[in-house]
């Protein structure tokens, strides 16, 4: 695949005004090629979580790459089960607050919620399979916008302290969320904490 590959993914025609997910701006000024050679090793190794957002709106072109970057993310026989709310609106920014164990920066500048969808996943297995396969569905989804978002000069925070039945009712839908990702301008540049030895973290056997 080439980086410009991606691009189809977030527009419709060679046009980059032509946009898939409708916005109202339309500023783009770096250049997209810069940012989709991006080294992802430099990404995974630097990114952090962040829990302190500047008071800064995410451009339209950024939020387009990241959610065609969880476009690309691996999926059960190819058919995506799970859904993705952005959430724009202040109230219900306030009941997901409140649905996260009153973590306050839930209320970041951009929230999107990774929902399973398993009816989306049309292969003959028992439901408890294809809701496993819905589950991690939405959480590679997630977990590729992350990185796309942070290649994007984002930070972000994974929240997976939720009550499911209070998210729903925010959303006012019946997909069972897996996680809500918090993500805008950092206040301040996090330097990444150390991890487990790979000696530690890997078995052979």
């Amino acid at each position: 695949m080439q980086p410009s590959d991606i691009l189809s993914r977030m527009y419709q025609t060679d046009t980059i005004h032509d946009k898939v997910y409708p916005k109202l701006e339309e500023e783009s000024k770096q250049d997209f090629d810069d940012i989709l050679q991006t080294n992802i090793f430099n990404v995974m190794l630097n990114r952090r979580s962040q829990r302190k957002f500047e008071d800064r709106p995410v451009e339209d072109w950024k939020m387009d790459m990241i959610f065609a970057a969880a476009d690309t993310a691996p999926t059960a026989g190819g058919f995506q089960g799970f859904e993705i709310y952005h959430v724009t609106d202040a109230q219900v920014k306030t009941k997901l607050v409140e649905a996260a164990n009153k973590q306050p920066y839930v209320n970041s500048p951009l929230v999107l919620v990774f929902c399973m969808n398993p009816s989306r996943v049309k292969l003959n297995f028992p439901q408890a399979l294809l809701q496993k396969f819905s589950l991690q569905d939405a959480t590679l989804a997630a977990a590729y916008a992350q990185l796309a978002a942070h290649a994007l000069g984002l930070r972000s925070i994974w929240i997976g302290m939720i009550d499911e039945e209070k998210v729903k009712q925010a959303l006012s839908t019946e997909y069972v969320p897996s996680s809500i990702l918090c993500l805008g301008y950092p206040l301040k540049l996090l330097h990444p904490k150390p991890k487990r030895n790979l000696k530690e973290l890997i078995h052979e056997v």
